[in-house]
């Protein structure tokens, strides 16, 4: 059962919920201060993945080659792309809550990215699919339940929305991953969890605005690092 995508999803639309009912309520030094702690969590879950890693060279190759695919491939423009059309079609549905200023868009575009096509997402479900552990997609869901809340305060409704693709993109990883376990080994989930928790860490430090990766171009890295463990072992 995909509990993390369901649990994530749930958390996801409960805190902006509750971010649009205490949008009055919450004091402006929390909701700048929360993300900063939303980084650090991050940075820590991807520490704590990283360690997990089994062979270190094919997991550094496997990023550097996946981010510079995913920069040629432009994907993270590409999802700013999308997220920029999804918000024109909302301002129809959500005209009271659509400000239309830059800083509006920014953040839109920021937690739509955030929820949809974060790196701790994208391998939280891929990893639960293929070792049936949902703890990093649990405690993403705890830290997107207060992202949610924050956001919805000035954004409002239009938060809830982003629950959609969410869950479509989350079920979709699981399932992948799913379909590819029977071919892994504890050697190369050890080193896909290495890989993720680079991509982690730098989510976290994006979040703490130390330095902004793109880390949506990193995430080609995640589909390539097995196969390049695999054929290190093989041929080393």
């Amino acid at each position: 059962m995909p509990l993390g995508p369901l649990i994530n999803t749930f958390a996801t639309l409960v805190g902006a919920l509750l971010g649009v009912w205490l949008r009055r309520y919450l004091p402006d030094g929390l909701k700048k201060q929360l993300p900063a702690t939303f980084g650090l969590l991050s940075l820590g879950m991807g520490v704590m993945m990283t360690a997990k890693t089994s062979l270190l060279p094919p997991v550094i190759l496997a990023v550097l080659i996946g981010h510079i695919l995913g920069e040629i491939c432009a994907l993270e423009k590409n999802i700013e792309r999308a997220a920029v059309g999804v918000n024109g079609f909302l301002v129809r549905w959500f005209p009271a809550d659509v400000k239309g200023t830059e800083q509006y868009y920014k953040d839109f575009i920021s937690v739509l990215v955030l929820f949809s096509a974060s790196g701790t997402g994208i391998f939280g479900a891929m990893n639960e699919g293929i070792t049936h552990d949902s703890t990093l997609l649990v405690a993403k869901a705890i830290l997107d339940f207060c992202t949610a809340l924050i956001f919805a305060t000035s954004l409002g409704m239009i938060v809830t929305v982003t629950v959609m693709p969410q869950f479509m993109i989350l079920m979709g990883l699981y399932f992948l991953g799913r379909f590819i376990m029977p071919y892994t080994s504890p050697e190369l989930i050890a080193d896909f969890s290495g890989c993720g928790g680079i991509i982690m860490m730098a989510t976290g430090l994006r979040i703490c605005q130390i330095k902004q990766f793109s880390i949506a171009n990193m995430l080609p890295a995640l589909l390539i690092v097995m196969p390049l463990s695999y054929y290190w072992r093989s041929w080393f």
